[in-house]
């Protein structure tokens, strides 16, 4: 079989980082995907509405945003990629509303912090302008900053040729590489594992570096705690694939599969969808590999 190999980058880790406040995180909590899913848009909807009365307000914005962001990885784009060969038409056209959400979402979080500092929005990194803004925020920024680097990042993966897209890609990663500085350990290991999926899948002429990735793995493994299957899943999809070392694929989703979710109650909701992927990506890897043999699925 010819092998299909998915160059989008996947941010398991985003759908964990629920800064749209408790009513998500109950809910993600005690329901199912299926069920979390299409009560989404009515939240960001309402979001919206409070924005737009309250332009100014910073937790609005970065609900708004990271609601978008959130939405479009775990229920747009995520379940596009488990669609067969067949349904081409269906996925592309999910693939790019998944984009549009990506866009909005990052925009609104871009724009939020333009407002905080004002001249933000027009600078950039390639005259080293981004700096000195950069070094005025503070960890109460990390989650902003965050947000707005997966935002952009994971629409630039959909459409590589986007070049407005391309050209915000190494001010994406100063942004990761502040927010560190700032909150190393946020959000379990959130950051590394970040760091995992870019540098494994950026070009080097874009910041991708695949001799960092391994140390990162390894943080997101310890911060993470063993709470979270996505990291495993992140690293096999991102890392494995590529290098085309099966093993590592097999032992790592089998890994994630492993985990007991009901073990871990607050992460119910990344835990399912990451071995939803884990399932998805051992059951095709034949797609994805050229050389395994057909006994490693007996």
């Amino acid at each position: 079989m010819k092998p299909r190999i998915s160059l989008y980058l996947v941010f398991l880790t985003a759908v964990l980082l629920l800064g749209s406040g408790c009513s998500i995180n109950q809910m993600a909590m005690r329901m199912t995907p299926e069920m979390v899913g299409p009560a989404i848009p009515g939240v960001i909807k309402k979001s919206e509405a409070k924005l737009a009365k309250r332009p100014d307000d910073q937790k609005l914005i970065l609900d708004t945003g990271s609601l978008y962001v959130m939405y479009a990885n775990a229920f747009v784009q995520g379940p596009a990629e488990f669609l067969p060969p067949l349904q081409y038409e269906e996925r592309q056209a999910a693939l790019e509303e998944a984009k549009k959400f990506y866009l909005r979402g990052a925009d609104i979080l871009y724009d939020g912090l333009d407002q905080k500092y004002p001249g933000f929005g027009k600078v950039s990194s390639t005259n080293d302008t981004l700096a000195p803004y950069l070094a005025q925020m503070t960890k109460e920024d990390v989650p902003s900053l965050y947000w707005t680097a997966a935002g952009y990042l994971s629409a630039f993966s959909l459409d590589p040729f986007d070049p407005g897209q391309g050209r915000r890609v190494p001010d994406l990663l100063f942004y990761i590489d502040r927010a560190y500085e700032l909150d190393p350990d946020f959000n379990n290991g959130a950051l590394d594992d970040f760091y995992v999926l870019a540098l494994s899948s950026l070009p080097e002429s874009l910041g991708g570096d695949k001799t960092r990735v391994e140390p990162y793995f390894r943080l997101a493994l310890e911060k993470s705690g063993g709470k979270l299957a996505g990291p495993y899943v992140s690293y096999a999809q991102s890392v494995s694939i590529p290098e085309q070392d099966y093993d590592t694929f097999k032992k790592y989703l089998e890994t994630a599969l492993a985990l007991k979710i009901r073990a871990y109650p607050a992460n119910k909701l990344v835990n399912t969808i990451a071995q939803r992927k884990a399932r998805s990506l051992l059951d095709n890897a034949a797609d994805y590999f050229i050389d395994i043999e057909i006994d490693n699925f007996e």
